[in-house]
């Protein structure tokens, strides 16, 4: 293809990158798969994956916003790195006459995607271990402060479906006035 690819479609593309990603890993030898076991590859390169989300829909929810609103560039001043935070870009797009995010996914799958992107930040900030944020974020969890948070592949695979579709929904904002 020719000239630059629109957002959604780098977006996506970078998803099924991850699922291949993961895939790959089934078809390592039993002898490599034991000691990847061991050592904590699989579980980091699970959290990688989930690091990769976040950035996926970051990047993804600014080119949206970027392109939908034209002095995105003074609205954004001061606001950080919004787009790494679901409830800050869904108050974002709202703000600015979009629709919320949060209508456009059912419930479970926001609430699964909050805990993902608190599981991320725990991961990223505190090396897995659960505290106050956390659990403000994750109310439900059973975890306890202080506890080391655990990722499966089940719910890495179960995290990339819930982004794809976060992303299909902040892709669809681009033709919503």
């Amino acid at each position: 293809m020719c000239g630059p690819l629109r957002p959604d479609v780098v977006a996506l593309d970078a998803l099924a990158a991850e699922i291949v990603r993961l895939d790959a890993l089934a078809q390592l030898p039993a002898d490599a798969t034991g000691t990847l076991r061991e050592q904590g590859g699989f579980t980091r390169i699970w959290v990688d994956t989930l690091e990769n989300l976040v950035g996926i829909v970051e990047t993804l929810a600014s080119a949206v916003f970027h392109a939908a609103v034209s002095n995105a560039d003074q609205i954004l001043n001061g606001k950080g790195a919004i787009f790494q935070r679901l409830e800050g870009t869904a108050d974002l797009f709202v703000a600015n006459g979009y629709p919320d995010l949060r209508q456009r996914l059912d419930l479970a799958t926001w609430q699964r995607l909050l805990q993902t992107w608190a599981t991320r930040h725990a991961f990223t900030h505190r090396d897995g271990v659960v505290d106050a944020k956390y659990l403000t974020a994750v109310p439900s969890s059973p975890a306890q402060l202080g506890q080391r948070l655990t990722v499966t592949e089940q719910q890495t695979r179960l995290a990339i479906s819930n982004s794809r579709e976060l992303c299909t929904a902040i892709a669809t904002l681009i033709s919503t006035p």
